[in-house]
């Protein structure tokens, strides 16, 4: 008779790694003695060594006078997780991209699922990474401020399907207000966090941003999402995470001294550059709105010329002018040669 399955069942890869240290080491296991010492039936070690043997390619053979199983060749380690120098190096440089995960309730199951994977490694794999966390770091220019406690509950909410009431505080002084919502996707967008929810007061979809809930409340409910909804379409326009009900064909001229960058990134989907006399070039974008692409030209500090729309022009000019009116008349101070 089978033992009992115990409340504790060790995992597939947990029994197997067992029955290979058994295998490894001569002990000529049986199925009877393996099922007794791993809580399982006997069905379930024959599915285990049927899987080492025709999955994972191990030399498993039975021995039929003796009744157990048998390595018919040396087999120096448990054929687990295969990676290259180069597959563990990238592992470890994700594990440094982790900063934007950090202080949210991703972090630690990130960062123990990477632990998994490098203890699982064979031990053939070898890389001297003593001075990796020197080498390589990641940095953002402005880290979020995220109350754990919402982000968490927020982002199971969003896994779970469940309608939930915030308190949300928008920019200025209007007072925080309840939000009846159906959140749909939390994305990391250049190192910061959005919600995307169906707002029930606004009857529409909007975008939030976290570290503005103040706070949320269950509601009970469940809600099915709208199968139209698509991030990628939802963006596809933007020039950021604001999207727009426009049509905007927006074209500007960087002068040489910015050029080199413009040409070094993709800033949009459906950019087209295009060389100038001179070294400067040429960006064409179609977007839905001006807001987020005001701001970037604003901090290319001149050096980027708006061609068209006209409506982009007027907007960075006033920009420019609040700008001046709210600067000083105070002389710059004067920081001596360099020489």
């Amino acid at each position: 008779m089978d033992k009992p399955a115990g409340k504790h069942t060790r995992p597939p890869l947990e029994r197997m790694l067992r029955i290979h240290q058994a295998l490894q080491a001569g002990e000529m296991p049986t199925a009877r003695s393996l099922a007794w010492e791993l809580e399982i039936s006997d069905k379930s070690v024959y599915r285990d060594i049927e899987f080492m043997r025709d999955r994972l390619a191990l030399p498993i053979e039975f021995d039929a006078s003796r009744g157990g199983y048998y390595y018919t060749q040396p087999v120096d380690s448990f054929p687990t997780v295969q990676m290259t120098e180069g597959e563990l190096f990238a592992l470890l440089v994700a594990e440094r991209a982790l900063q934007q995960y950090r202080g949210t309730s991703f972090e630690r199951p990130l960062i123990s699922a990477i632990r998994k994977l490098e203890r699982s490694l064979p031990e053939t794999i070898s890389l001297d990474l003593s001075r990796v966390e020197d080498a390589i770091s990641f940095r953002t220019r402005a880290e979020t401020i995220l109350d754990l406690s919402v982000f968490d509950s927020l982002a199971k909410a969003t896994s779970a399907r469940e309608r939930i009431e915030i308190t949300y505080k928008k920019p200025g002084n209007a007072p925080p207000e309840k939000r009846r919502i159906d959140p749909y996707h939390l994305a990391n967008i250049n190192g910061e966090w959005y919600l995307f929810a169906y707002d029930h007061l606004r009857n529409d979809l909007r975008t939030f941003a976290p570290s503005r809930i103040k706070s949320i409340r269950k509601t009970g409910e469940r809600f099915s999402p709208n199968r139209k909804f698509s991030l990628d379409r939802r963006l596809r326009d933007s020039f950021g995470v604001r999207s727009g009900q426009g049509e905007f064909d927006v074209v500007l001229h960087f002068d040489p001294s910015a050029a080199d960058y413009i040409r070094e990134k993709r800033w949009h989907p459906s950019q087209k550059l295009r060389e100038l006399r001179g070294g400067g070039v040429e960006i064409q974008m179609k977007l839905s709105s001006l807001d987020e692409i005001e701001r970037w030209v604003l901090s290319w500090a001149g050096r980027a010329k708006i061609i068209r729309p006209a409506a982009l022009v007027r907007s960075v000019k006033e920009a420019a002018s609040r700008i001046l009116e709210h600067g000083t008349d105070a002389a710059p101070a004067d920081h001596g040669s360099n020489d």
